[in-house]
């Protein structure tokens, strides 16, 4: 039997790791040198738990606040991507920080785009299964607004198609900054109808 995951030539390199211990309080997240990755999601994390109350991305599906599985225990962002937004903004830098992101990886290409259902596996074995790329919303404009006066509001145009993707623990384990990551992509080719399925 064939494979189902393939593992690619891609690697990152963990460049940043966060969490946000309370999202009521602040979207921003507490940086880290490592974080232990349980099935309920980053330990601490605020995003974490198997499960969670159902949000706008997903109203087509269900009505708000129905329990669902958490797909979204990670936020992670490409460097490069991160580095396109701030150019995009017209700041120097962006830290991941003030948008909450749980990690930062470096140096896989268009990140924001991998397949969903790839898997991100670190060295010691902790894995992610990505769900889809994550999209831009205004919350992170407070806190940017704190550091860069009169920029937060241009976080969500430049942040279109360089958001990162979501992702959930597969295999649990330890996640260390500067630990090499392997891209593992699906053995299936792009569904022939998808742009109709898109159409509705």
């Amino acid at each position: 039997m064939m494979p189902a995951l393939l593992p690619s030539p891609f690697y990152g390199t963990i460049t940043w790791l966060g969490r946000v211990a309370d999202r009521d309080a602040a979207l921003q997240s507490a940086p880290l040198t490592e974080v232990l990755a349980r099935f309920s999601g980053p330990e601490g994390e605020a995003h974490g738990g198997l499960t969670r109350p159902s949000c706008s991305r997903v109203t087509g599906q269900y009505k708000k606040n129905t329990e669902i599985r958490n797909v979204r225990q990670f936020s992670i962002l490409g460097a490069e991507d991160l580095a396109a937004i701030a150019a995009a903004m017209g700041i120097e830098a962006l830290d991941p920080a003030l948008v909450g992101a749980s990690m930062v990886l470096a140096s896989i290409p268009d990140f924001s785009h991998i397949p969903p259902s790839s898997r991100l596996q670190a060295e010691g074995g902790a894995t992610l299964v990505v769900d889809m790329e994550n999209r831009p919303c205004t919350l992170p404009a407070r806190p940017i607004e704190g550091v860069h006066p009169g920029f937060g509001k241009k976080f969500k145009p430049a942040a279109a198609g360089r958001r990162g993707i979501t992702a959930w623990v597969e295999a649990e384990g330890m996640l260390r900054v500067g630990a090499k990551v392997r891209l593992h992509v699906p053995d299936q080719p792009v569904w022939a109808h998808l742009d109709a399925a898109r159409q509705g």
